[in-house]
């Protein structure tokens, strides 16, 4: 597959898209990924969507497929693997889709920081160098999506701009790195390729239904009190005046389809962030009154707490927690005056204050069954 670097130089949009759109999806099963996809499929009744998947999660993306009316002669699975040459595809294959696609939303990531540094390396940055190849032979290739993280900022601290990549900053974690250089690899593509990049703060859970995807990250402090049965208070690390940078998975599914389809996104990059976060303790205080847990009057410095969790004894129990802390201590802030010219008036990022309730009688509804499914007895069938 030849680079896109080393093809001809090419005109944004420049792609014979005709009426119908090509879509090829990759990052399924992820939380942001099949919510996407089932928006296309309910929004667009004439789109055809190529999902990427690895042949571990065929099975359940069949399955996932057929859960919607007439998806499956729209939908085609192809069974590769991001991190490989051609994406694990065949020659034919890539010919085909090649020849068909006009847009391509690459999610595929992975944030875990539990896995070997290399093989996240090889799936974050070298993974979307083969879709950028990929791009580049799309000969009706209309956009190419990619979904970065406003945490490519690393550990810069004050205001990030939407056009800022290169500041200078350390990664705290191999996550923030590859998605950096991912990014960079996407940016350098712009002017050969029709390109947007996203980049999400932590997606949380739905706004209307409460569902999360995985207790983790930095909002796993927060669901810790709502599923915690100890009623003495957690104590909060830092002072607690850093902002919680979270943002609704249905505001972010939303938010990305609107600009993936609207022509002045192209060459652009956008933060999908709450425009007003919350400082910690604010978040906190607000989870340990709905939860009726005591607030913590206990200032812990975030140093220590991460040095506790660090060791041996506790580390392979706290890894969620630890990777938390450093993203509840960092004062920055992310501007969003690109996604505010576009969704501005159309598309509004609800406040954390109106689904609060939501996430936490979900997640005390999943601890309950789990408690439930350990508890009972076998016998009883």
């Amino acid at each position: 597959m030849t680079p896109a670097g080393k093809r001809g130089r090419r005109s944004i949009g420049s792609g014979k898209r005709g009426k119908t759109r090509h879509v090829l999806v990759t990052g399924y099963p992820g939380f942001l990924g099949k919510r996407l996809v089932a928006h296309i499929l309910k929004s667009e009744p004439e789109t055809n969507l190529y999902l990427l998947v690895q042949e571990k999660f065929h099975e359940d993306a069949n399955r996932y497929v057929s859960s919607f009316r007439g998806a499956k002669k729209r939908v085609r699975l192809f069974v590769g693997d991001i991190a490989k040459m051609h994406l694990g595809l065949s020659a034919e294959e890539v010919k085909h889709l090649a020849r068909t696609v006009t847009d391509i939303y690459h999610l595929a990531a992975i944030s875990y920081l539990g896995v070997a540094d290399d093989y996240m390396w090889k799936v974050n940055v070298g993974g979307t160098r083969n879709v950028i190849d990929l791009a580049g032979e799309c000969r009706r290739l209309g956009r190419l999506n990619h979904m970065s993280s406003c945490f490519v900022s690393g550990n810069q601290h004050g205001v990030v701009l939407e056009d800022e990549l290169e500041l200078g900053q350390s990664f705290r974690n191999n996550y923030e790195r590859t998605k950096f250089e991912a990014e960079k690899a996407v940016r350098a593509a712009m002017e050969q390729l029709p390109v947007t990049i996203y980049r999400p703060s932590i997606v949380v859970g739905d706004s209307r239904t409460g569902e999360i995807g995985r207790m983790e990250g930095p909002y796993y402090l927060g669901l810790l009190l709502a599923s915690s049965p100890a009623t003495v208070p957690h104590p909060l690390p830092g002072d607690g005046t850093a902002p919680v940078h979270m943002v609704p998975v249905d505001y972010a599914t939303e938010a990305v389809y609107v600009l993936s389809t609207d022509p002045a996104a192209r060459g652009r990059c956008f933060h999908i962030v709450d425009p007003n976060p919350l400082a910690v303790r604010h978040v906190y205080n607000l989870l340990a009154d709905r939860v009726g847990k005591g607030r913590s009057r206990v200032r812990v410095p975030a140093g220590l707490v991460k040095g506790v969790l660090r060791l041996p004894v506790v580390e392979r129990y706290t890894r969620a927690y630890r990777q938390a802390v450093d993203y509840l201590t960092t004062m920055v802030f992310y501007s969003h005056s690109n996604t505010d010219e576009l969704l501005g008036g159309r598309l509004h990022c609800p406040p954390f204050t109106t689904y609060v309730d939501r996430l936490i009688e979900y997640v005390q509804a999943t601890y309950r069954a789990r408690r439930d499914a350990q508890e009972r007895d076998p016998l009883d069938g």
